[in-house]
């Protein structure tokens, strides 16, 4: 059992572990704040051309009793597109105040809609925005409108791109320096690099910080994940995995109401960031995983912190029985095999590490690839997006709560399938919901949601159990690495509804689906002692397998003795003959 006998014997769960994953799950509540900011700090307003002095020009034509930000004076000014709306790239070259009578008088309105003869130009001078909804985001800071419109996700990618750098590099970099050392570097750097966001003066300037800032979630993510669990005990990891998880879940809400106060997106940047300063203070007070130390041949510090454990949980008799030789004698095997430097390599090396990693990555991207795919476009739901938020927010928790009792019942891998199939299906049976039932298509979206949701708490924790201590970190970065290319890419597939309006669903759900059945060649780790060597993964993983050849060799053996004796006892017989 090697080190799972230690944390046995230290507390097991107890009030060490407790205080310790509070802390670690308490940023989560501004986690989702990071990845989902870009529909409030690059939401777009309503938005037409802006008309100089249209004003003064109404008044020279008698319209003094209309403002220019009136729809009658704006109908001289821009065309109808789409049979009712304002255009919001185009105004004509010239006032078209006819239009305006007609609007005001009995004449039918297909007079305005059936006049395509004007003159028009691009937005010249700028556009006039709606600030109902959105007092300012980088939209209205940079005009990103119209055929600048790309870099508005444009913005949302380069973060992301940032997400999957700090995925590679921090996780590389924790296997090398350890677990919180890159944990508290990462607190500092998201809480600095974060607020800086706030002051860019340019748009260039504002994505390389996200950049920076999306490498500093990486890196808060992957030590997290891997500190709870290196020091939580094996029968507690699913309940602690998904309770943490809800932090995240309601950090949605949290996101939605500190947007709906503060609809400046500068503002909005700086209050999701500053509190990471707090977060980087208390994070000094977290003990090193203990399995890393030792692994690292660092035995004696991980001695310190498991004895400040053992302290900490009202167990100090057994400060005295575990000595650096008692925990070196547990743990021999895997001091023995941390003497060989690993690398990505060994993740696709051996048959076992090799089938699971290659599973995990397809998990990993389509789970992504369909949650941003239904989470990073809230303005097409028809409602208010602060509403649209806490809805999405909400719906996690009961499927994540469905998900901690299946996870603990029916085991790891049918819950990760079940997640990703069952949300494949809604994505699907959304194709064939007509468009003018909102409602209902909004309400399949959110179950959709919920359940990637849900798939995320399962991957997570699953990940983090099926790589061993050794290579963890590194485990959990290319995991994670395939995870950020999803979040890359779901965005780029809502192109495609120019083709085929159902294309998009169509790709989301058939990617899930594929997901889902590589899930069901993983392994089971359902109150499995964490692997803290490749060499574990191979005998846990491998055995079933290699006792089934044995088997099949020992009867076909049998089978061949058994001929070969009848064949001789015939001989026997026809010879007496």
């Amino acid at each position: 059992m090697g080190f799972s006998d230690i944390l046995e014997e230290i507390g097991g769960f107890g009030r060490f572990q407790l205080i310790h994953v509070i802390l670690l799950s308490i940023p989560g509540l501004l986690m989702a704040s990071q990845n989902l900011l870009n529909n409030f700090t690059a939401g777009i307003p309503e938005h037409h051309c802006y008309i100089p002095n249209g004003t003064s020009r109404a008044m020279d034509q008698n319209f003094s009793v209309l403002d220019v930000g009136s729809r009658e004076i704006l109908r001289a000014y821009i065309p109808i597109e789409g049979g009712s709306k304002l255009s919001k790239c185009t105004r004509f070259t010239e006032a078209q105040w006819h239009l305006v009578m007609a609007n005001m008088s009995v004449i039918s309105t297909h007079v305005n809609n059936n006049f395509t003869d004007a003159e028009t130009e691009t937005c010249h001078d700028g556009w006039t925005y709606d600030r109902t909804e959105f007092q300012a985001t980088i939209v209205t800071e940079w005009d990103l409108v119209c055929k600048l419109r790309p870099l508005k996700q444009m913005s949302q990618t380069i973060y992301m791109g940032g997400v999957l750098a700090g995925a590679i590099i921090f996780g590389g970099l924790s296997d090398k320096f350890g677990r919180r050392a890159m944990l508290i570097w990462s607190y500092f750097q998201l809480a600095t690099l974060g607020s800086c966001t706030a002051f860019s003066t340019t748009y260039l300037a504002y994505c390389i910080l996200r950049f920076l800032t999306g490498m500093a979630v990486s890196g808060v993510i992957l030590n997290s994940v891997s500190l709870k669990v290196e020091w939580i005990p094996t029968k507690n990891r699913t309940l602690v995995g998904t309770l943490s998880s809800f932090f995240f879940t309601f950090g949605q809400g949290v996101l939605a109401g500190v947007a709906y106060s503060l609809r400046d997106w500068r503002k909005l940047q700086v209050a999701v960031c500053a509190p990471y300063f707090f977060v980087f203070l208390y994070s000094w007070w977290f003990s090193e995983s203990a399995r890393w130390l030792v692994l690292n041949r660092r035995s004696e510090e991980a001695l310190r912190h498991i004895h400040r454990v053992a302290r900490i949980n009202g167990k100090p008799e057994v400060v005295e029985k575990i000595t650096l030789e008692v925990l070196e004698s547990k743990m021999h095997k895997e001091i023995q095999s941390s003497k060989s430097i690993y690398s990505m390599y060994d993740l696709l090396r051996t048959p076992v590490m090799r089938k699971i990693s290659i599973c995990l990555m397809v998990v990993w991207f389509s789970t992504s690839f369909a949650y941003y795919g239904l989470a990073m476009d809230l303005q097409k739901f028809g409602v208010s997006i602060y509403l649209i938020q806490v809805i999405f927010g909400a719906v996690d928790i009961p499927a994540k709560l469905a998900t901690m009792v299946s996870l603990s019942y029916l085991g790891r891998r049918i819950t990760q399938s079940a997640c990703l199939i069952l949300s494949a299906a809604l994505i699907f049976a959304n194709i064939f919901v007509p468009s003018d039932m909102q409602t209902l298509r909004t309400t399949l979206a959110v179950l959709g949601k919920g359940l990637t949701s849900a798939s995320f708490t399962c991957v997570y924790l699953f990940t983090g159990e099926l790589y061993p201590t050794v290579i963890r970190q590194t485990g959990m970065g290319l995991s994670s690495t395939m995870a950020r290319v999803g979040s890359m890419a779901a965005p780029a597939v809502l192109i495609l509804d120019e083709v085929l309006p159902t294309l998009p669903s169509i790709v989301y759900g058939g990617s899930a689906v594929v997901a889902g059945i590589f899930a069901f060649f993983l392994p089971e780790t359902l109150n499995v002692p964490l692997p803290e060597t490749i060499e574990d993964v191979e005998e846990k993983w491998g055995r079933q397998k290699s006792t089934s050849q044995n088997t099949k060799e020992a009867v076909a053996l049998q089978d061949m003795k058994e001929g070969m004796e009848g064949e001789a006892g015939k001989t026997t017989g026809l010879n007496a003959l």
